[in-house]
């Protein structure tokens, strides 16, 4: 007997635009894969100059749609991450083969293939581009997940710089973007198996769904940044760096600082020095008041994400100066007890005063034994046994010195690689231990040579496997964007089987035409 309509089950609406938007990416990496140096080149800096043209008014978008930060400050981050990842990269070859005669080796560069690219709403537009321009140096389809706070921005972002980079050469549908994300739109495509790594910034849950996805994931764990500033540290440069740092974007970034940890003789001239900046430092009363609207129960209340320090204040009941930039929250011991010591994305900065710098390392070490291990910390110190002692003992991978850490650690104020993905390594469950950078998203094909010398490596130094696009890419069959895609399909639907196997069909074909 024939089954009712309502008998037959359905899949959840979004996995076959999943499935279709993996199927559009995979044909464009199968493109994207042969193109040449120059190539990639030009459309990389086509992305990176579209994204600075609008980095401005995303800025302004991303604090309207999201209610968190400072459009200034995002403007910054996002020209950083668009036009600034591409100086950093502009001279860096992910493409050529490289060619090691001494060793008998040459590495071919290959890249990933399709990346999911889940993306925060915390620091939305500047993720979203970073990722797209790691993925277009390194001749990767991208697809972008961005948080549902931030869907709006996220997806006009992407659509900015995958126009340029179309126009530019690069085949359609290597950066697509989730424009209504769903748990089963997005969990079907971190499952497909035709998915070849995931990148996730963001919070714990999202990365260690990631990990579990069954496909090769990129992810990384929160911050919770620890500062030290002991006796040698020039007092007044280092109350600027932080306060700087702490309000940059109301402290929005992973990298800010969280917990200032103060040795005892340089507590006072500190305190004054922070106070001259525009911090607030809280006593009494104060600070259990600022506690009870920041903290819900046993948790950090997400309200309070990327909000000013007088709105902070002006909930709690307190009044501060008209320049208040942070406000700092003094604490007696570092235990997992005192929410002052959980990593808090807001200007108010936890504070604790040490007896001596080694107590100090001690201290850094007990916050990040409460969350952050393996991410950053910071020191302003200029005495280099100090130095050397608190990075050889805090379990963190970078450790800025007098800078402020939420650009320090990132790589926009020191020689690190710039980025909005911090890896934690195997202190913090991650696969990667650096600032995630381009390289990352490719593997290497190695020809290697017998090292005894029976066979010598010939001359490869004119060989180029890859080459300039002889012209426009054959558009893809199907394309999930276009006007009346599927959203609801049932499961058992014959027409459906048909229909999949016609498609495959055509992508055959043109995948041949490709290759030939």
């Amino acid at each position: 007997m024939t089954a009712l309509l309502a008998d037959i089950p359905l899949e959840p609406a979004g996995v076959p635009r999943g499935r279709a938007m993996v199927e559009r990416a995979q044909w464009a990496s199968l493109a994207f894969a042969t193109y040449d140096i120059e190539t990639v080149r030009r459309i990389a800096q086509a992305a990176a100059e579209a994204g600075e043209r609008v980095a401005a008014e995303l800025g302004i978008a991303a604090v309207e749609e999201t209610g968190f930060g400072v459009a200034e400050h995002k403007k910054l981050k996002n020209v950083a991450c668009s036009v600034g990842i591409w100086n950093t990269y502009r001279d860096h070859d992910y493409v050529s083969p490289v060619l090691h005669p001494d060793r008998g080796i040459v590495e071919v560069p290959r890249p990933a293939g399709v990346v999911i690219a889940l993306t925060p709403s915390t620091n939305p537009v500047a993720t979203v581009f970073f990722k797209i321009m790691l993925a277009l140096l390194t001749r990767n389809a991208i697809i972008i997940c961005p948080h549902p706070f931030a869907k709006r921005v996220c997806t006009e972002a992407a659509h900015a710089m995958a126009e340029a980079a179309v126009a530019a050469g690069a085949p359609d549908g290597c950066i697509q973007v989730v424009e209504e994300p769903s748990i089963p739109l997005v969990n079907a495509l971190m499952t497909d198996a035709r998915v070849d790594v995931i990148v996730a910034t963001g919070g714990t849950a999202m990365v260690r769904a990631a990990y579990r996805s069954g496909n090769p994931a990129i992810g990384v764990g929160p911050g919770n940044v620890p500062v030290m500033v002991d006796a040698t540290a020039d007092i007044a440069a280092a109350a600027h760096r932080i306060v700087a740092s702490k309000a940059f974007d109301n402290s929005i970034l992973c990298t800010n600082e969280s917990v200032l940890i103060v040795e005892e003789k340089a507590a006072a001239g500190l305190e004054a020095a922070l106070r001259r900046e525009g911090a607030y430092v809280l006593a009494g009363e104060e600070i259990d008041a600022v506690k009870g609207v920041m903290f819900d129960g046993t948790s950090f209340d997400t309200a309070w994400v990327g909000k000013s320090a007088k709105q902070i204040a002006e909930a709690a009941g307190i009044k501060v100066p008209a320049n208040t930039r942070i406000l700092v929250a003094p604490f007696p011991l570092v235990v997992p007890e005192e929410m002052l010591a959980h990593e808090k994305l807001c200007p108010v900065l936890g504070m604790v005063v040490v007896p001596s710098a080694a107590r100090g390392i001690d201290a850094a070490r007990a916050v990040l034994r409460i969350s952050g291990a393996g991410h950053s910390a910071a020191i302003h110190s200029e005495d280099a046994v100090t130095i050397m002692a608190f990075a050889s003992a805090v379990p963190v991978l970078r450790v800025a010195v007098n800078v402020g850490n939420s650009l320090g650690s990132a790589g926009i104020e020191t020689h690190l690689a710039p980025t909005m993905t911090i890896g934690t390594g195997f202190f913090g469950r991650s696969s990667v231990g650096e600032n995630l950078e381009p390289k990352h998203l490719i593997n290497m094909t190695r020809i290697a040579y017998p090292s005894h010398g029976s066979s010598a490596m010939p001359d490869f130094s004119a060989l180029q496997p890859w080459h300039e696009p002889a012209g426009a890419v054959p558009p893809y069959p199907i394309a999930s964007n276009m006007e009346g895609a599927p959203s609801l399909v049932r499961a058992d639907d014959p027409q459906d089987e048909l229909r999949d196997e016609i498609r495959r069909m055509v992508v055959e074909e043109l995948r041949e035409i490709l290759r030939g």
